[in-house]
């Protein structure tokens, strides 16, 4: 148990600093600090809706932290994740469009569509690294950039006409 709280008092600590510093800025500007606060929490998690914004602002953010810490646990520095998340979101967007499913079956779907692709993306990187002996942090932002293109060739002319 007090290993455990241990481990937790460093995140609370941080968020507590990170909030304090936040404070001391917002005093600075001439406001009160806890209306800020209050404002800021009730705007993130005050009712199902803010909930629904915040998670649904957060996931490409966890998305791409997931294509820096699971290759992190192999050795790799890959910092360009943003390019396996726009593959994986234009691949579950084809399924979608070629599939239609609904529901929490169309969500798994389109997860199961999506992720392959990313994780692809990101392997490619550490592909180059292994047999090519490409600097992965250096492949994977450049990576980045020729999966943004890609998605832009591949989307171009999909959303030209307005919805009625």
């Amino acid at each position: 148990m007090r290993a455990v709280l241990q481990e937790a008092s460093i995140p609370v600590a941080a968020i507590v600093a990170a909030l304090g510093l936040f404070g001391v800025f917002v005093a600075f500007a001439g406001a009160s600090p806890v209306e800020v606060w209050v404002i800021l929490f009730k705007g993130a998690f005050g009712d199902w809706f803010s909930w629904q914004n915040t998670l649904q602002r957060a996931a490409p953010l966890m998305l791409t932290a997931l294509c820096v810490a699971i290759p992190a646990r192999a050795g790799l520095t890959i910092i360009g994740g943003e390019g396996a998340m726009v593959l994986g979101g234009l691949a579950g967007a084809a399924f979608a469009h070629a599939l239609p499913v609904g529901g929490l079956a169309g969500t798994f779907a389109l997860c199961a569509a999506g992720a392959p692709v990313g994780a692809a993306w990101i392997m490619l990187a550490g592909w180059l690294r292994q047999w090519r002996g490409v600097n992965e942090t250096i492949s994977s932002l450049l990576l980045a950039y020729v999966a943004i293109g890609l998605f832009k060739h591949w989307w171009k002319g999909r959303c030209a006409t307005p919805p009625a």
